[in-house]
């Protein structure tokens, strides 16, 4: 998953060198996003992991995101002749998240919400990586087009992996092809609506943070007088990979306390980070990374729970079809709050306090809508009663 944030980890230089103007960065996150979007649509729609090896499409997705990447570093030169590169690295990556998950359901009965949470914690660090990367590299002076060219790299090594040691498990079972009307009939139900919602409003908040955070913590280190632009990437790379640790606890407590109060829980805390990081801007260094981190722990720990939740409530035979609407939906609602930090141009303190109460907006309707969903008598299908 390293290519998805390529861009974003090289931010400032990329900024520097291309003149990037206020959206220039958003809108090249959101071409990933869009294309995201489109290839899990896609791939759902012609159930191509079931005609085509997962291994194999996993692979090639991790090896294609990869040459895109490439093509953004070395071929591209300005925001519109990279819009299409990163546009092709997320499409290429809906062959890796959704197979990976698919790859992994196969080998596990029982734990498999454990399972997921450290897939997703992978997910998480692998997101994290090009901020690791552009740190060793400001620290040695290399240029940004390096930090691309080795999130390929660790791309293709990925790929690679999956493909000699990926097969599919004795509980491996077909991928249900989308069908928008499927899709609808789960989505009559109304406890069905009201995990999406949840999710809605996880996402609003989620690929913002990740995007943002990094110019965040840059900005703020240099308002407390630290310009230390290695520094700043490898707090924005502990920051993002945190969230692998929340994962992997929400995967182990989410059967035992229940999707609502975990969900909940995880909104709560997260909301209050990111409000919380508006106000720490240009404090101690340390003070505002130890707000961001636990803002990076929360606010990906519940995202496996609210799949999980509609596949446990959606109608039989429905449930396919509603998730990939869900994640479809969910990836262009990111769109949406990426630019919208974007054309709120955060330089300042007061700037960054408004677009982070922004981001909380998505957690405050996401712990409402699962409060709501807590309450629902078919609330006990999920997580062996445990609601």
């Amino acid at each position: 998953m390293a290519p998805w944030f390529s861009a974003s980890a090289v931010a400032s230089p990329l900024g520097t060198e291309w003149g990037l103007e206020r959206l220039g960065l958003p809108t090249l996150t959101i071409a990933v996003q869009l294309g995201f979007a489109i290839g899990a649509l896609a791939i759902a729609a012609t159930a191509a992991a079931d005609v085509v090896s997962p291994r194999v499409l996993f692979a090639t997705g991790a090896f294609v995101a990869a040459l895109a990447n490439l093509g953004f570093a070395f071929v591209a030169s300005d925001v519109a002749t990279a819009v299409p590169f990163r546009f092709i690295t997320g499409l290429a990556l809906a062959g890796v998240y959704p197979i990976g998950l698919k790859l992994l359901a196969g080998w596990f009965r029982r734990e498999r919400g454990l399972a997921i949470g450290v897939l997703v914690g992978a997910l998480t660090i692998g997101s994290a990586l090009p901020y690791l990367l552009r740190a060793i590299g400001a620290s040695q002076g290399v240029d940004w087009r390096a930090t691309v060219a080795a999130a390929s790299v660790v791309a293709v090594v990925g790929g690679l992996l999956v493909l000699v040691a990926g097969s599919r498990g004795p509980w491996d079972a077909p991928a249900p092809r989308f069908s928008l009307d499927v899709a609808r009939s789960a989505l009559r139900e109304p406890s069905v609506r009201l995990a999406n919602l949840g999710y809605l409003g996880h996402m609003w908040e989620l690929y913002a943070m990740w995007t943002w955070v990094p110019l965040f913590l840059a900005a703020s280190f240099a308002a407390a007088g630290t310009q230390d632009p290695a520094a700043a990437s490898a707090a924005a790379f502990a920051v993002v990979a945190s969230g692998g640790i929340g994962c992997v606890l929400a995967g182990l407590l989410a059967d035992r306390l229940g999707r609502t109060t975990l969900t909940i829980a995880a909104m709560a805390v997260s909301g209050t980070s990111a409000v919380a990081a508006g106000f720490a801007f240009g404090a101690l260094p340390a003070v505002t990374v130890a707000i961001a981190i636990v803002w990076g722990v929360t606010v990906v720990a519940d995202s496996a729970q609210f799949s999980t939740a509609v596949s446990e409530l959606a109608p039989a035979g429905t449930a396919g079809s509603a998730l990939a609407l869900q994640m479809a939906l969910g990836f262009l609602l990111t769109g949406v709050t990426i630019l919208a930090v974007g054309w709120l141009d955060p330089g300042d303190g007061s700037a960054w306090r408004v677009a982070f109460a922004l981001l909380a907006l998505g957690p405050l309707v996401g712990i409402i809508a699962m409060w709501r969903l807590r309450r629902r008598p078919e609330a006990v299908r999920m997580a062996n009663g445990h609601r």
